[in-house]
């Protein structure tokens, strides 16, 4: 009678043989001796019903997973099972004892949607966070052409057909939210064009959905507000320490949340005094390590980071210890800290305050536009032309009433 292999002794099998190894690896990813001896023992019953099922180990995969976690009927097996089963299997592939898990995709839309996907990346150097939003739009696309047509049949691809996907998508969608869409759906249309997919350039078929700058200034912090936010976290603690220096980046030197969670330990050049900046796209930029901002960041680095096979500067508070993944939790930090300041919270981008803030402080003490254009590392000086609104605010408090006939009214 066959068993789960849980009571059998003797020597390990060959997969059980690399438990340890993967142990290691959730060890230094920071999970708790009872979360490891847990995973342990699940990662010992996977290896042994392996072996018993006389399963190859080449031929190991994700369906001998759901083989495996829906052994026993009489019991659902939970979560944490599965996710375990899973790493377990993950880290076999990490190691090579396994080959990598199939990754041609499944359909002709797949397909397009990967090579896509590299175009943007590879041929237009696209940001991760841009890509996540041109892919789902480019998988959405083609699903409904799939629909529509029955096949992707691209070559007969016309203007109608865009224009009703178009349509359905951004209906009762904000201005900004379908404006995107009408990016992301030009972008795949010109690349369909120059892989031959299309005969024609369909791009122009995309109507463009104009968004408008709100009239007044941009949200900012007072001088007083941002020394109360900064003062906020409680260093004490390796949390608050790691947002103090995270909150330094945003005030003192004007990072995108973006830039913050891909800053690497790599990118700190504790010698001359500088850390790389990677911003929207390719750029690369550098910018002067302040001491107070070097300070924190070392305070962090050295006593709260903990080792890890993440190279990025910041990580998760809780495991697995890995960097921070998204700009959204830069924001998070963000809020909590206006909160604890009891400063009013903002509705977006609430981490942009602090590039706000920098810059009209600097516009306040007569910087030029182009000198705070290369602060902020405006590809556009259009786009640093915002803060001009600032100074004339500025001007009507100081301005003189205008003369009027007969004397001042």
């Amino acid at each position: 009678m066959k068993t789960d292999g849980l009571e059998r002794g003797g020597l390990p099998g060959p997969l059980e043989a690399y438990v340890d190894a993967f142990l290691d690896d959730q060890r230094a990813a920071g999970y708790s001796p009872n979360t490891l001896a847990e995973r342990r023992a699940m990662a010992v019953a996977f290896a042994r019903w392996a072996e018993t099922q006389a399963i190859a180990e080449l031929s190991l995969g994700e369906e001998h997973v759901t083989a495996f976690i829906t052994r026993r009927p009489q019991r659902a097996a939970t979560e944490k099972e599965q996710a375990t089963a899973r790493r377990f299997l993950a880290h076999l592939r990490a190691r090579g004892v396994l080959p990598p898990a199939e990754s041609r995709p499944g359909t002709p839309a797949d397909a397009l949607v990967a090579r896509y996907t590299t175009f943007l990346r590879q041929d237009r150097g696209l940001a991760e966070n841009s890509i996540l939003v041109y892919a789902p739009c480019a998988r959405e696309f083609l699903a409904y052409r799939l629909a529509q047509a029955g096949t992707l049949a691209l070559d007969g691809l016309d203007a109608e057909t865009i224009r009703a996907f178009l349509l359905g998508r951004i209906r009762n969608q904000s201005s900004e939210s379908s404006r995107l869409v009408t990016v992301a759906l030009r972008s795949l249309l010109r690349f369909l064009f120059l892989r031959g997919e299309t005969p024609r350039d369909f791009s122009a078929a995309v109507p463009t959905i104009r968004t408008y700058r709100q009239a007044g200034v941009p949200a900012l912090l007072t001088p007083e507000e941002v020394e109360q936010v900064l003062a906020s976290p409680d260093r004490s603690t390796p949390g608050g320490r790691r947002d103090y220096a995270i909150l330094l980046l945003l005030a003192r030197l004007g990072m995108r949340a973006s830039e913050v969670v891909s800053l690497e330990l790599d990118d700190l050049r504790w010698r001359t005094g500088e850390l790389v900046v990677r911003g929207k796209g390719p750029r690369v930029d550098h910018l002067p390590l302040l001491a107070d901002v070097g300070r924190a960041v070392a305070e962090y680095l050295r006593h709260d980071r903990g080792t890890t096979t993440s190279r990025r500067a910041f990580l998760r508070l809780i495991p697995p210890r890995i960097g921070l993944t998204r700009p959204c939790a830069i924001d998070h930090i963000v809020r909590l800290a206006l909160s604890r300041a009891g400063v009013p919270p903002r509705r977006r981008h609430v981490a942009h305050l602090f590039r706000h803030s920098l810059a009209t402080r600097m516009i306040r003490h007569g910087a030029s536009i182009p000198e705070i254009a290369e602060v902020l590392r405006h590809r556009a000086q259009s786009t640093t032309m915002i803060y001009a609104k600032v100074s004339l605010e500025a001007l009507r408090t100081v301005a003189r009433p205008w003369p009027m006939v007969g004397g001042a009214s």
